[in-house]
């Protein structure tokens, strides 16, 4: 039989059972909805989650010191020569006062910073410049801010605000920069983010040249785990902190490591759903099966009229098996369809609730690729060669005469 009399042939037959053909596949449909929108959500929530919250930026090294004394930056300086893994090394203060704009008030959330922080946290700027080493280093009077801040602010994210003041405390500052997004320093819906000089914010703001945090920027192409353990070994060794002590008084932790414990979290979370959905899929298969076997059973006498006419058991089997494979194949383009529109309803209601919960501007978009695509149709083809087989090859060896005297 050629191949065009036999996609003509199978597509009659399907034709011919439309309601029931459509009724058997739904099976496959919500097992392949459940594959992709879980996937295209889980997807979208891990790339939203290393946007949001800098995970992109998997050279960063967090030091937290808790020994009881101070840290400066003659410390971090101190570091930056004898840890040589680090391509620079730096540190944070943190603070807090009161913004006021015209009439409008909030609590500020204070972070100084050397503008090496920009480059180490890949900011991305919607207006304006990072303030300069010259700024930093006379202690300017001017910020940064994000645009949730410039939003509680200025009752607009896209305001243009650069150039503005912005009174904190009892000092006026010059707005030089606004960022896409406060995911550097999350701080809650009522408060305003804002970034300064390291300077400046120990003069007017923090009362002292103390470092809270360090953060290191490991060379490219580092062992992210072997530079962490010798960070850890170093700082043990200058501190005098024992190894019973360690985990008490110094916390050492890549951006890597977090990382990797979203993906492995977020991985597991998508295995998961993908052995749920999978019932789904092997219950859609056993509907194959039972169709393509009922349809055996009316078709018995054409089969017997086919092989009468010359038919060999091989054609008789294509054809079955053809149905069977693209029954599947219309299941999974459906789900697919289906799987991605339910991906995109998820994905809204996560970001809605985010929102609205604490006022987080994370958006989260499925994320579907070719492979996923890929994948789903092979499934869809294994399932109508594994459940179409036995059908097909029950029908092949039907005896012509008995089937032409089939009532």
């Amino acid at each position: 039989m050629k191949a065009r009399d036999l996609a003509v042939e199978t597509f009659s037959a399907l034709d011919a059972n439309r309601g029931r053909s459509f009724l058997t596949v739904l099976g496959i449909v919500i097992g392949i909805s459940a594959v992709i929108a879980m996937t295209a959500l889980i997807g979208g929530i891990n790339k939203a989650l290393v946007g949001e919250l800098g995970l992109s930026q998997a050279q960063l090294v967090y030091i937290n010191i808790n020994t009881g004394t101070s840290t400066t930056y003659n410390d971090v300086d101190a570091m930056a020569q004898n840890l040589t893994d680090y391509e620079f090394m730096l540190g944070t203060s943190y603070g807090s006062t009161e913004a006021t704009t015209g009439t409008k008030k909030a609590s500020a959330s204070v972070t100084g910073v050397k503008p090496t922080y920009f480059r180490a946290m890949s900011t991305k700027f919607a207006q304006g410049r990072p303030f300069t080493d010259a700024e930093e280093a006379k202690g300017a009077l001017v910020v940064i801010l994000d645009k949730n801040s410039v939003k509680m602010l200025y009752g607009d994210a896209n305001a243009k605000v650069v150039g503005q003041a912005v009174t904190l405390g009892n000092n006026d500052y010059t707005i030089v920069g606004v960022t896409e997004s406060n995911g550097e320093s999350y701080v809650g819906a009522d408060s305003v983010s804002v970034v300064m000089p390291f300077n400046t914010a120990a003069t007017r703001v923090v009362g002292n040249q103390d470092v809270a945090q360090i953060m290191g920027f490991a060379r490219e192409g580092s062992d992210m785990d072997a530079v962490v353990k010798r960070t850890e070994n170093y700082l043990a060794a200058t501190y005098n902190i024992p190894d019973d002590k360690r985990s008490e008084e110094l916390y050492v932790y890549s951006m890597k490591s977090l990382i990797d414990s979203v993906n492995a979290t977020m991985g597991a979370f998508s295995m998961l759903m993908t052995v749920v959905a999978s019932i789904s899929l092997l219950v859609g298969g056993i509907g194959i099966m039972n169709m393509m076997l009922t349809n055996v059973t009316e078709r018995i006498r054409e089969i017997g009229l086919r092989k009468a006419l010359g038919a060999r058991r091989s054609d008789i089997t294509k054809q079955f098996m053809l149905e069977s494979i693209c029954l599947c194949l219309l299941g999974g383009l459906l789900g697919v369809i289906f799987g991605y529109l339910g991906a995109l309803g998820l994905s809204g209601l996560a970001s809605a609730a985010l929102a609205s919960q604490g006022g987080s501007t994370m958006g989260i978009a499925p994320v579907i690729d070719l492979q996923t695509v890929l994948t789903a149709t092979g499934i869809c083809v294994f399932i109508g060669v594994v459940f179409g087989w036995y059908p097909a090859r029950r029908a092949a060896k039907l005896d012509p005469v008995e089937s032409l005297h089939y009532q």
